[in-house]
């Protein structure tokens, strides 16, 4: 669920980050969204070439309304971190905030990012109640085990790369995930190239295409 590139940065601007972006998404939200594209094209693409009368026009005309979005909301949304900002790509907006503007994350029922004294969703890391409780479960577990002497489960070994934070396996994703990140900010706040306003733009590119797509569809369905 988590993509890295622990690359260091080769640029030879001196405020350049030192790390390359450090990146989080939801895989399972990326594989679904390819699968419904690929579902939705098939049967777009057989109504236009197999249906007739008005069928063809109305399967074009919804293709947009229906592409657009799942890829706003499966593929687009993405975490991004390095060393002197954060960005969140959200299926509708883009967020950059520097770390110094950094006021805290929170994972409860999902992950909100407060900085520059607004709050804003993190749709890339998505809250699962279940695996937390499974994590709650073999943390409890693994806590008993120590105590009655007995052994634990051995943690996966991980190569330690310098700079970056691990994320802990007793966690559940979201958290490890959140945790990690809340180091980034306070590790790096200080840094002079984290400071700056928290930018928030809109993505036009599925924004415009959507309502022209939906116009187009009440067009077509509206003349039949």
């Amino acid at each position: 669920m988590t993509e890295s590139d622990r690359t260091p940065d080769q640029g030879s601007a001196a405020d350049g980050p030192k790390y390359a972006d450090r990146v989080h998404r939801s895989v399972p939200g990326v594989i679904a969204g390819v699968m419904l594209l690929g579902v939705a094209g098939w049967l777009i693409i057989d109504a236009v070439v197999s249906g007739t009368g008005a069928t063809p026009w109305v399967a074009l005309a919804a293709a947009p309304v229906f592409a657009f979005p799942v890829a706003a909301y499966t593929l687009r949304p993405v975490v991004k971190a390095n060393d002197q900002r954060l960005l969140v790509r959200n299926p509708l907006r883009t967020v950059v905030a520097p770390w110094a503007s950094v006021e805290g994350l929170k994972a409860g029922y999902s992950v909100e990012l407060f900085a520059g004294g607004r709050k804003f969703q993190v749709w890339a890391i998505p809250v699962s109640i279940r695996q937390r409780q499974k994590a709650t479960r073999r943390a409890a577990k693994a806590a008993r085990a120590a105590a009655q002497g007995g052994p634990t489960e051995p943690k996966p070994r991980t190569k330690p790369v310098p700079g970056h934070h691990h994320l802990d396996s007793d966690r559940a994703w979201s958290d490890a995930v959140v945790a990690s990140l809340q180091e980034q900010a306070e590790r790096n706040a200080g840094n002079p190239g984290a400071t700056g306003e928290v930018r928030a733009t809109w993505c036009w590119w599925v924004i415009a295409p959507t309502l022209v797509g939906l116009v187009a569809l009440v067009s077509v369905v509206a003349a039949i």
